[in-house]
């Protein structure tokens, strides 16, 4: 089936709010080919992109994939910053996790014609770090159990971003070392599912940190022509695991270290229409 052809029948069901039963296609065997059917979902979804999250491949599928990384982007209707509990839609028959992670909020427009960064070039990139949960979510209920090709295929699996309270002010001509090895150890982070603690983690779980997660998504987003823009907010990864969660189930993240934080969040099935948060 072509690209474009898969790419519309996630677009469909996302909207729908109908479980597609099976990949709706021939599995993509390259990160490449996963790239240009989400991009072609991108130009079929027409809501405004406020963001990138970056998720870790396993490593059993770094090299054959040639890759540690993926993409999936992030749209402003499933966007909110809280202020209280939230109520956010899950397939019913689908897909739905939530993820405890640390946002970064970019500074200035990356420059489009730059493929390759640094560390350092990474951190100049941003203003701001805030804690955060990606909300995961996909017609496709197998979509993590198919491999990244797959997940990567259907928006990264992202369904919606929470932002939360800002934790520390970027600047890399004062703070070169705030994101580093020894300091990442001070953000700490949570997930209880229904009152049972499901994963416990933090900044320091991820290989290389967020820095190094955002000097290849800018690299990525600039060879597919789409450069990072100011404003935009990017999901570093996850940090406690991927907790699946269903429609009436409820959720506590929780941040510690620099700042405490608590973010409510209660599931509810999914109904018809582009997916909002509330």
């Amino acid at each position: 089936m072509p690209h474009t052809s898969i790419a519309e029948r996630f677009v469909t069901a996302r909207r729908s709010a109908t479980a597609l039963s099976d990949y709706p296609g021939d599995i993509p065997a390259a990160m490449t080919d996963s790239y240009v059917i989400q991009d072609a979902a991108l130009d079929l979804w027409h809501q405004e992109l406020i963001g990138w999250k970056i998720a870790r491949l396993h490593p059993d599928f770094q090299g054959p994939l040639g890759t540690e990384r993926m993409a999936g982007p992030i749209f402003k209707p499933a966007f909110t910053p809280y202020t209280g509990p939230i109520i956010f839609p899950v397939f019913t028959d689908g897909f739905g996790a939530i993820e405890a992670e640390y946002v970064l909020r970019i500074d200035h427009d990356a420059d489009p014609e730059k493929t390759d960064y640094s560390e350092e070039e990474a951190l100049r990139l941003c203003d701001a770090l805030f804690a955060g949960i990606e909300l995961a979510g996909s017609p496709l209920p197998t979509i993590n159990s198919l491999g990244p090709t797959v997940t990567a295929s259907d928006f990264g699996n992202n369904f919606g971003l929470v932002l939360g309270p800002r934790l520390l002010d970027l600047d890399s001509d004062t703070t070169p070392h705030t994101l580093g090895e020894d300091a990442l150890k001070a953000f700490q982070s949570k997930c209880e599912i229904d009152g049972e603690v499901v994963g416990t983690g933090g900044l320091f779980i991820m290989p290389g940190g967020p820095l190094k997660a955002l000097a290849w998504l800018a690299g990525h987003l600039a060879a597919r022509q789409r450069p990072l823009k100011r404003g935009m907010l990017i999901s570093t990864g996850q940090t406690t695991g991927v907790h699946r969660i269903f429609p009436g189930q409820s959720a506590v993240v929780s941040f510690s270290g620099h700042t405490e934080a608590s973010l409510d969040l209660k599931a509810v099935a999914l109904q018809p229409g582009a997916p909002e948060i509330s």
